[in-house]
């Protein structure tokens, strides 16, 4: 019998019903209910998370972090007055709390000071449980926090609604793929909530840093602009593991400056260093300048490796040492190593370490910051580069981490891109199709700022009304609106009003995959948010220096060629040659497998079309392989499959007979 002053809810035995439904008291933690309170953790930046099951007499906690409990009597517990509401609770601090001030949990035992707990409801509206963060000193969460518990409450029903309508032959199966597809939706929309606001705090921190300031105001505004580009960091740390895990992050390979591309990692390192530590670079002398890969990968590794180095050494010194290993006749083998004389790892640590949400101490992240996710993501970027990322350490001795990766020899060389932020188009008049308010006055602020005129509908119909009615030059999408969203609005633009205007997609969505649809809709550009001025005016001005849309088709560029041609003469003329005579050749093949359904060769040719793809800056073409590539990883061939692949056949049919033309001329 329960005693009576713990409250029971007036439908406690349909209720208890509910419970035994989802048979949670006699299964064991799963995987989903970790990765959601890990999410919870991290962001309400908690040392303690969990989610727990009421029943009659006891509860259990299916998932925890910082508690070692497994089962408690259901009196003891906060919970036991979160399961009787139906909204958030949220208690800022115990101690000021009538009800809580005098709890065991709050005096003594875990010493609860801030406690924040959503009820888990069944679709029938039914309290089984509750998700809680707590922690062991006061706080208060903001809106966005506050938003996202909610948020993994439902993913938390959902993920046991799904247990329930699956058959246990094939159950356990449908569980993880449907959990994975959640998480993902789930990492989509928090990157949406977050990034929206946070496009409003870049942006508008940047406009006034571009105003008159004292001393003073300079550094402040600097320190908000860090804070804001801190935090996207992690908001793209989350989303590129639920890329990794998708198939959907490839290497994007280019030729590009290796040394450059390191002493650039070192310099935006080096301003942060403190003064007890010595930071160096050290480059091999035999270290080619130029090879083919993806740079930004590489620096996304070499940031998070030597940031980490520089984080946990207090003095001492943290080296970057790459050197040749060794070479083949396509490949450099390059060895990358960061090592520190900081507070080291310890032994039964060092496996562990690469795992998400996890640092060698349950007290780093308190002391130190950081999400756990760093590491993470570096062993697996490490990985899609056909490496592993080593490690050795020792506690209060240091850390070294190390890996070998193969670069493409090129001939080429890199892009000379410089970052114009000058408007040098003359008057434009742009029409923005855009629902926040704050996003609307920031690129108001920002388009106006350009010399261009704006004009703002909160949808796609007024859009659609206002370029019926007015002339524009150019037409900025946001993707994610009432009525009639980015995609459909583009889609009537392109097919009622036949106009070719060009469109720019403007999201702080990041789904797998967004870009190549944006593009496949029938737009021009895209542009992430949270933007910078400099990136948004280079979007447009290269939107509105191709071709129009209607008279568009894929053309091979020559530039790349023919500038190693100058190095190597007979370049130009031997690589035109080798394409005319295996492209179409290699593209059938790969229609071939395709049919076939052989997933491994389609992956192979692809591979070798990449190449021609590069050398020939066929963009386009390259993300319609590039979709193929992820069906093909997925091992699914869809419609989608077959309208690229019928683009690329055509479009390289084309480019053999102009190449073929040039040649007779």
């Amino acid at each position: 019998m329960e005693s009576p002053d713990i409250p029971v809810s007036q439908n406690e035995s349909e209720r208890l019903d509910a419970l035994k439904r989802y048979n949670i008291l006699k299964t064991l933690p799963e995987h989903a209910f970790n990765d959601a309170t890990a999410l919870v953790s991290y962001i309400c930046g908690v040392p303690i998370a969990y989610i727990t099951f009421i029943g009659q007499n006891r509860q259990l906690f299916k998932s925890e972090i910082g508690l070692d409990a497994s089962k408690g009597p259901r009196q003891i517990t906060f919970s036991r007055y979160t399961i009787m509401d139906t909204r958030l609770v949220e208690i800022p601090d115990t101690l000021l709390n009538e009800r809580f001030r005098d709890d065991p949990d709050v005096t003594g035992g875990l010493k609860i000071r801030f406690y924040a707990g959503v009820p888990l409801t069944t679709p029938d509206g039914y309290n089984i449980g509750v998700l809680c963060a707590a922690d062991n000193i006061p706080r208060e969460l903001n809106d966005s926090q506050r938003t996202a518990l909610l948020i993994v409450a439902r993913h938390v029903i959902n993920t046991l609604e799904l247990g329930t309508k699956n058959s246990e032959l094939a159950r356990q199966k449908k569980i993880a793929q449907r959990a994975v597809a959640a998480k993902e939706s789930f990492l989509a929309n928090m990157s949406h909530e977050i990034r929206t606001p946070l496009n409003a705090i870049i942006g508008f921190t940047e406009l006034l840093a571009g105003t008159r300031l004292n001393e003073q105001q300079s550094s402040f505004v600097k320190d908000v602009q860090t804070a804001g580009d801190n935090l996207l960091l992690i908001v793209n740390d989350i989303l590129d593991l639920s890329k990794i895990e998708s198939g959907g992050l490839t290497l994007e390979l280019q030729p590009f400056d290796l040394k450059k591309a390191l002493r650039h990692v070192y310099d935006l390192l080096k301003v942060k260093v403190p003064k007890e530590v010595e930071f160096n670079l050290y480059l091999d002398a035999e270290l080619p300048d130029m090879v083919s890969g993806d740079q930004g990968r590489l620096n996304q590794i070499l940031m998070n490796l030597a940031g980490n180095a520089l984080k946990f050494t207090q003095e001492g010194e943290v080296n970057i040492a790459v050197k040749k290993t060794g070479q083949t006749d396509e490949e450099y083998l390059i060895r990358f190593s960061v090592k520190d004389t900081g507070i080291g790892i310890p032994e039964q640590q060092l496996k562990a370490i690469f795992e998400r949400f996890t640092q060698a101490e349950q007290n780093t992240t308190r002391k130190f910051g950081g999400t756990g996710l760093g590491l993470s993501i570096v062993k697996e970027l490490v990985e899609l580069h056909g490496s592993s990322i080593q490690v050795k350490s020792q506690e209060g001795g240091g850390s070294e981490f190390f890996f070998t990766a193969a670069y493409k020899k090129t001939f080429q060389q890199a892009g000379q891109q410089q970052t114009q932020s000058v408007n040098d188009l003359g008057s434009l008049r742009i029409l923005l199709c855009e629902d926040n308010r704050l996003n609307q006055k920031l690129a108001q602020n920002v388009i106006e700022g350009f010399g261009f005129e704006i004009d703002i509908a909160e949808n796609g119909e007024q859009g659609i009304e206002l370029l019926r009615e007015h002339h524009y030059d150019l037409v900025l999408m946001d993707l994610q609106m009432p009525v009639s969203d980015g995609y459909q609005t583009t889609s009537f633009i392109r097919r009622e009003l036949k106009s070719s205007i060009p469109i720019i997609a403007m999201t702080a969505h990041s789904f797998v995959g967004e870009q190549d649809r944006c593009y496949d809709a029938g737009m021009d550009g895209y542009v992430p948010k949270p933007f910078k001025q400099h990136e948004l005016l280079q979007a447009i001005k290269t939107v509105l220096k191709k071709e129009p849309r209607s008279a568009r088709r894929p053309k091979a560029d020559l530039s790349r060629i023919e500038e190693t041609d100058l190095i190597k003469p007979g370049w130009k003329k031997e690589v035109t040659s080798k394409f005319i005579e295996k492209a179409p050749i290699e593209v059938q093949e790969f229609e071939n497998a395709i049919k076939a359904g052989d997933f491994q060769t389609v992956l192979h040719r692809a591979e070798q079309l990449q190449i021609w793809m590069h050398l020939f800056l066929l963009e386009s073409l390259s993300m319609h392989l590039a979709g193929i590539e992820r069906e093909a990883i997925q091992k699914k061939f869809t419609a989608q499959t077959a309208d690229s692949m019928e683009i690329l056949y055509c479009s390289i049919k084309e480019i053999v007979q102009d190449l073929q033309k040039q040649e007779i001329a």
